[in-house]
């Protein structure tokens, strides 16, 4: 090793650029990073609040047609042209892009068939990293080889998401989670804007090692397959249309209830008189996408005032559910966060979501609080961290066209726990990250929309990003060192803002070799 070299090596450890290179590389694989959907990327370590502030735009590439998702990213694969880090993008028209992270160039790209669109579905990344996954316009899920894009059509591929494409849509991240040593990828549905014809939310999770489904409709859960449009027998059909299910993520996986959770939007609620539709709702099923006989859900949640919410179109299911670890000695072990169009924050135990001990309850929540500045409704994705570097707590931070709130989770009376707001920010802002112990989000700033990043103990700004567009529900992705946005356009714009290089810091101070 020449003495340059061994200079270069000692900064690059004195720097953390060997360290987060070599031994902490990761990726980004499905909507919110986790499956929790925490949106807490918990192994950055490159980029902190102590550097945050030198990152800088590498890149702003043209991508082929208008996004409305957030990208997905994996490291070191394998492709014609040698090991590359790649993100991944699904367009509105259903066209998957795989583009080399260091540049922004195209690695492969391909479309479906169908035309019925938009679609607005991050595609997700399967744990073996040798799949990716993507919602296609003809209504299903397509498999594609990860590092050169050849499609699966065996073993049941593409897989069916929905027999009447025209009326239901993929309009939330294709999700996975792996219990019991299966993994599995979940698929949810909802209509078009505006809420026209014959469509029913539900989720179809699909077990990749056999290729098997299951279907969980919304309304009529007593019918487990997809229903035919307008059909008339009652057996692959439902009189009752809506409840689709649409929150950014789609799915959340809880690992220490070992459910996934589904959050339904508008439709006829009458699961607590003996009928089965789950107009909005919080449903939990099993990982296996099963519910119990006669298609009743483990557990539910509902507001009491879900006729309102219905009748004037504010739906629950707007936002998916956010597991929020609870503190040490709380009464309550298990919990999760519910907010919706109502900009209502309701506090939901997980053991027992309606208090009643069974699905079909009205009411129950813990706690039920107004969402801090919001004088609109939620669509944006709740983000979720623990201060482990401080007291532990955990951390809820909610983001939508009027402002930023940071919640703390603490305890009250009896040990119960309460979501004490602690700050606020008047600022736009799509669903927010968390990285390496700095908040991030896309929205209003001097310029325009940017990207920035705050203190997540006080919401004050770190950094802001030069302008990045027009956005609708897109929001930045942190992982390995870089921060990754893609705006609203038409086309759309890919934006990469990182620190720069320690090799460059180091060069540009003689260290020439």
């Amino acid at each position: 090793m020449t003495r340059s070299h061994a200079l270069l090596r000692t900064a690059l450890l004195a720097t953390g650029g060997l360290l987060a290179a070599e031994a902490f590389a990761t990726d980004w694989p499905q909507w919110g990073f986790d499956p929790a959907h925490s949106a807490n990327n918990t192994a950055e370590t490159a980029v902190s609040a102590a550097n945050v502030a030198q990152l800088e735009q590498k890149y702003a590439v043209t991508l082929t047609g208008r996004v409305n998702a957030a990208p997905v990213f994996a490291q070191a694969i394998a492709t014609a042209n040698g090991t590359k880090d790649l993100l991944f993008v699904t367009a509105q028209s259903g066209r998957i892009t795989a583009l080399d992270a260091a540049d922004g160039s195209e690695v492969w790209t391909m479309t479906t068939p169908g035309g019925h669109t938009p679609i607005e579905s991050s595609p997700a990344i399967d744990p073996d990293r040798q799949y990716v996954y993507s919602y296609g316009a003809d209504g299903k899920v397509h498999k594609y080889s990860i590092g050169d894009g050849i499609e699966v059509t065996s073993d049941g591929w593409p897989h069916i998401a929905t027999l009447k494409p025209q009326v239901e849509k993929g309009a939330s991240g294709l999700a996975f989670a792996t219990s019991g040593g299966v993994a599995r990828l979940y698929v949810v549905n909802d209509g078009y804007i505006g809420d026209g014809g014959d469509y029913q939310g539900h989720i179809t999770t699909i077990d990749l090692a056999t290729g098997s489904q299951r279907v969980f409709n919304t309304l009529c859960s007593d019918v487990s397959v997809h229903m035919i449009l307008n059909g008339q027998n009652g057996v692959n059909d439902c009189s009752e249309t809506q409840s689709g299910i649409w929150g950014r993520p789609g799915a959340t996986y809880d690992a220490a209830t070992d459910r996934i959770y589904i959050v339904t939007g508008n439709g006829l609620f009458n699961a607590n008189t003996g009928g089965k539709n789950w107009g909005d709702s919080v449903l939990a099923l099993r990982a296996d996408g099963t519910a119990d006989i006669g298609g009743l859900p483990l557990d539910s949640y509902t507001p009491s005032n879900y006729a309102q919410l219905d009748g004037q179109d504010v739906d629950l299911g707007s936002v998916s559910l956010a597991i929020v670890p609870a503190p040490v000695g709380s009464a309550i072990q298990h919990l999760g966060a519910q907010t919706g169009k109502d900009s209502k924050l309701r506090l939901i135990d997980l053991d027992d979501m309606s208090g009643t001990g069974s699905a079909g309850g009205v009411g129950g929540e813990l706690e039920l609080i107004n969402v801090p500045i919001s004088q609109s409704g939620l669509k944006t994705q709740p983000a979720v961290w623990v201060d482990n570097s401080g007291d532990g707590a955990s951390w809820l931070y909610i983001g939508n066209n009027n402002g930023i709130s940071g919640l703390k989770l603490t305890l009250g009376g009896s040990n119960m726990p309460h979501l004490q707001p602690t700050w606020q920010k008047s600022t736009s802002a799509t669903s927010l990250v968390v990285a390496n112990g700095v908040l991030y989000h896309a929205g209003g700033c001097a310029s325009g929309t940017c990207v920035v990043a705050r203190d997540p103990h006080d919401g004050s700004v770190l950094w802001t990003s030069p302008a990045v567009g027009s956005l609708k529900w897109g929001s930045p992705i942190v992982v390995n060192g870089a921060v990754y946005m893609v705006n609203y356009a038409n086309p759309a714009m890919l934006y990469k803002f990182a620190v720069p290089a320690p090799t460059d810091i180091i060069f540009a101070n003689g260290f020439d070799g």
